[in-house]
């Protein structure tokens, strides 16, 4: 979330060219996610402690560090793709499964990469902007990630190939996987309520939390102005910034109102052209 206070001020983006889609799409999820998807989340975060929580993301961080690894390979960073190797055996063994973080209290890095952060290294370009059902943000080139990482690299997808599981089991550690996901992202819903176009927001954040993984959280300063639109001609930060604020005061009960709501007015900074 830090790394996306730009959205707050950058100006409308005319590269979203599958909006009316997406658009229709976010609403589908929206939906489906506050009738069964976030219900669950809150569930387990009322049976479980912190400690509980942390110790399954953990264990299903160190899970996929092998997607991690894959990609370093795949992107000719080889260093990485050694201290990631590290960490993972790290806390398998003096972790007891990947439930402990060891390999933190012994400085190894944590890296986080895939498939799509590959090809992007490899000049694949981002192209359009895409949000699909159940799955939520992504890009024509961050899409292949979700085939390619899940197929090839995930060592869920091995254990589930090669045993014979009865009544759906096999699916228990991916549900509980995307459950504890989604019950971390309680704690951010704020963000996304207060937005005054929850699309655009999550949108841009989606593009900039990518970005910033892309140069290991430290894009160059060029790349930021242009991300924020601070190289267009005219642009000027502090008057959407200030429109912002006005739409902040007007709607203090922190409702935002729908984007595609009827009678429904944006600030110049996330008009529909967005």
């Amino acid at each position: 979330m830090l790394a996306v206070a730009g959205c707050a001020v950058a100006p409308p983006r005319t590269d979203d060219p599958l909006q009316h889609f997406n658009r229709k799409v976010y609403a589908f999820n929206d939906t489906v996610d506050k009738l069964a998807i976030r219900p669950v989340a809150v569930g387990y975060r009322k049976v479980t402690n912190p400690p509980v929580r942390r110790s399954v993301s953990n264990f299903f961080s160190n899970l996929r560090m092998p997607i991690t690894v894959a990609n370093d390979l795949l992107q000719a960073r080889p260093k990485q793709a050694l201290e990631g190797s590290g960490r993972f055996l790290v806390n398998l063994t003096l972790g007891i499964g990947g439930i402990f973080d060891p390999a933190t209290a012994m400085g190894i890095p944590d890296g986080d990469t895939d498939f799509g952060i590959t090809l992007a290294r490899w000049g694949v370009p981002e192209g359009d902007f895409l949000m699909l059902p159940l799955i939520g943000p992504t890009t024509m080139r961050d899409v292949w990630r979700l085939p390619v990482d899940s197929y090839f690299f995930d060592p869920l997808h091995y254990l589930t190939s090669n045993h014979k599981f009865h009544h759906g089991v096999y699916y228990i550690p991916s549900v509980l996987y995307l459950v504890s996901l989604r019950a971390q992202a309680i704690d951010a819903e704020s963000f996304l309520e207060s937005a005054y176009d929850p699309y655009a927001f999550l949108r841009d954040a989606y593009r900039q939390h990518r970005l910033y993984k892309l140069y290991d959280g430290n894009p160059p300063a060029d790349v930021i102005e242009r991300m924020q639109g601070l190289d267009q001609k005219g642009f000027d930060p502090d008057q959407l910034l200030q429109e912002q604020h006005q739409w902040e005061k007007k709607n203090d009960d922190g409702a935002a109102k729908p984007a595609n709501a009827k009678g429904a007015t944006l600030p110049a900074g996330t008009t529909g052209h967005g």
